[in-house]
């Protein structure tokens, strides 16, 4: 979203928004294609009658268009409420089985696997393809013909180029409001063949895998975002205008800004192209967050979903052993939206913000 007028407490500001990994604001064509929806195809998507079968015909056009994205068959896609419950319905399929996951994964990974874990060997791995706070690029592991794979590709769709075959996967995991659909919708994908367990019994949707009402607005509004990813080839515009963005973000902090480091390998082929995640020494993270809001620039510090919690970053401490560097982690992610004149407002600002934490630290900050 680039320089739109926000109100808050009664007062404007012009807003950069660069935390796209954390959400995508809704794309034009979502917010039509899901007020349609509310007007024409407001039946229950299961019942009988026409209403119902006009409905159904949305959802199997979206499960269709995701399958055809990422090489699949449109009867190994499962919707869900986001990527939350998909990592936990395929953890869940697992129970009482060990299951390894790298140091890396979202906390819908790690809180799972204490929930459900085994002794046993490994039967399932998860591995995200890109990280969530990094961007860095992970090496699956090779698994032997008893154990399966899968893959938040949650940042990873829409951003490169994914086949669910060629990367060997038997489930990935993909959420709408990463792409600029709706909060509240996602999808599992479970190759045809392999172990699973529904998270949530009920009715006879997505054939007895996940019961519960269908969500048609919101899978018309995935089925939108998609749409626009498919017509667009984003995965091209990142690679090319959007990694130019990041990385001429990145080589401007580092020649100005003492103190500060990269946590993402911005080389091509190694991270996401739309993610930065920059330390600064000596300046604390969640205070470099506030000062750059109170100038209208959104960053995070890091997932979303860990906002609040005081411990320093797992990811960051797992790639780096060093809480000083987690503690003052920024992360800088651009969408679609964004322009070279964010970041030159963010370079306006954020020099600034860094010297006058450092000044006040009791940590040297070189």
């Amino acid at each position: 979203m680039r320089f739109t007028d926000i109100a808050r407490n009664e007062w404007c500001f012009k807003m950069v928004y660069l935390d796209n990994a954390a959400t995508v604001p809704l794309l034009p064509s979502v917010r039509k294609a899901m007020h349609e929806t509310e007007e024409k195809l407001f039946a229950n998507a299961s019942a009988l009658h026409t209403p119902g079968h006009l409905a159904m015909n949305k959802i199997e056009e979206c499960r269709a268009v995701l399958a055809e994205l990422i090489g699949a068959e449109p009867n190994e896609i499962i919707f869900t409420s986001g990527a939350t419950e998909s990592n936990n319905t395929v953890i869940r399929t697992f129970e009482g089985h060990q299951i390894e996951c790298s140091p890396l994964e979202h906390h819908s990974i790690f809180e799972a696997t204490r929930v459900y874990k085994g002794n046993k060997l490994p039967k399932l791995y998860s591995y995200m393809l890109y990280n969530n706070e990094t961007g860095e690029k992970l090496e699956f592991p090779i698994l032997d013909n008893e154990s399966f794979l899968h893959s938040d590709l949650t940042q990873a769709l829409g951003k490169v180029e994914i086949n669910v075959n060629r990367l060997g996967l038997d489930y990935a995991t993909f959420s709408a409001h990463k792409i600029g659909g709706p909060i509240g919708v996602g999808a599992l994908y479970v190759r045809s063949g392999v172990p699973f367990k529904p998270l949530l019994i009920g009715g006879n949707q997505e054939h007895k895998r996940r019961g519960g009402t269908y969500n048609t607005v919101g899978i018309a509004g995935f089925l939108a975002a998609l749409e626009y990813v498919r017509d667009n080839k984003t995965w091209e515009i990142y690679d090319e205008s959007i990694r130019k963005l990041r990385d001429t973000l990145a080589n401007h902090i580092l020649a100005k800004i003492p103190g500060s480091s990269l946590n993402t390998d911005v080389r091509r082929g190694r991270s996401l192209p739309n993610i930065l995640n920059v330390s600064f020494k000596a300046a604390e993270g969640e205070s470099i967050q506030l000062y750059l809001d109170s100038e209208g620039i959104i960053v995070s510090t890091g997932s979303a979903c860990a906002a609040g919690d005081i411990k320093p970053s797992h990811v960051l401490m797992a790639k780096t052993g060093d809480a000083e560097i987690a503690h003052s982690s920024i992360r800088f992610s651009f969408g679609l939206d964004n322009t070279m004149a964010d970041v030159e407002r963010v370079m306006e600002v954020l020099p600034g913000v860094i010297d006058r934490l450092q000044k006040i630290s009791t940590i040297k900050r070189s």
